[in-house]
C-alpha cells in the first residue's frame, strides 16, 4: 500500500492507466489526464489550488472499490490493444465526424447571428476532424503495423529489422505532439460551449450537437489515454528488449 506522500508524487497518467475510473474524478477537477498525464498529483494540485489530501482520498476510494466496468487495459497484449484502439476509437471518430460537421454547419446558419461563438466552435472542430483523420492514418499505416510486427517477432524469437523511421520513439513523439494539439482545441471548444451547456434558446439540434461534442471529447480522452499512458510506453519498452 502506497502512502499519501508516495501517491502525491505519482503521475496522473499512472493513476488512469491502473484504473480508468479515476478519469471521471480528474475530469471533475478539470485535470487533463491524457495529453498532460505526465504531471504529478502534487504538481496539478499546487497549480490549480486543489486540496491534494482530499483528491488523494477520493482516488483511493475509487481504486479500492470494485466495478465490473473497470477494464484492465494494462494487462492486454499490445497487438490486442492496437486492434481495439483502431476498431473502437478510430472507427468512432470516422463515424461521428461527418454527423457533427453537418450539425455544426446547420447551427451556424440558423443560430450564428445570435451565437457567434458557433462559428469558432465549427472552425475548431473542422480543423480537429482534418488533423485526426491524418493522424489516424499515420498510426494505421506506420506505427501500429510496426508495434504488431514487434509483438510477432518477439513471440517467434526472431530478429527485428530496423524500420525506415529508425526507432519507434520517432513516430510516437509525433503522435504525442498531435495529441497535445487536439487537447488544446477541445479545451477551447469546451470553454466556448460552457462545458457543453446549450443556451436557453437552444433547439433540439443544438442540444444534440453539444451532447455529441461532449461525448466526442470523452471518447478522445480515453483514446489518447490508451495510447499516451499505456500503448506508447509499452511499445518503447518492447523495442528496448530487442536492443538488449
Amino acid at each position: 500500500m502506497q502512502t499519501l506522500h508516495e501517491n502525491s508524487q505519482k503521475e496522473i497518467g499512472q493513476f488512469v492507466a491502473e484504473d480508468f475510473r479515476t478519469a471521471a474524478l480528474f475530469n471533475k477537477y478539470k485535470i487533463d489526464f491524457c495529453c498532460r498525464g505526465n504531471r504529478t498529483v502534487e504538481e496539478v494540485c499546487t497549480k490549480n489550488n486543489i486540496d491534494s489530501n482530499l483528491l488523494l482520498d477520493e482516488l483511493d476510494a475509487i481504486m479500492r472499490s470494485s466495478s465490473g466496468q473497470n477494464i484492465d487495459y494494462q494487462s492486454w497484449p499490445l497487438d490486442l490493444l492496437v486492434d481495439y484502439i483502431e476498431k473502437k476509437h478510430h472507427r468512432y471518430v470516422e463515424e461521428k465526424t461527418p454527423i457533427l460537421r453537418q450539425f455544426l454547419d446547420k447551427l451556424c446558419k440558423v443560430h450564428g447571428a445570435n451565437h457567434p461563438e458557433l462559428f469558432k466552435i465549427n472552425d475548431l472542430f473542422t480543423a480537429s476532424a482534418g488533423e485526426l483523420a491524418s493522424h489516424m492514418k499515420k498510426e494505421e499505416l506506420i506505427l501500429f503495423p510496426f508495434i504488431k510486427k514487434m509483438v510477432k517477432v518477439k513471440l517467434s524469437n526472431g530478429v527485428l529489422q530496423t524500420p525506415a523511421f529508425g526507432s519507434v520513439e520517432s513516430p510516437i513523439a509525433m503522435m504525442m505532439h498531435e495529441h497535445d494539439n487536439e487537447g488544446v482545441r477541445f479545451r477551447e471548444i469546451a470553454k466556448l460551449t460552457a462545458d457543453y451547456t446549450p443556451p436557453a434558446d437552444a433547439c433540439n439540434t443544438y442540444k444534440v450537437t453539444y451532447a455529441m461534442l461532449d461525448e466526442f471529447e470523452k471518447d478522445l480522452h480515453l483514446h489518447i489515454h490508451l495510447e499516451n499512458n499505456i500503448l506508447f510506453p509499452k511499445a518503447k519498452a518492447l523495442e528496448a528488449q530487442f536492443e538488449n
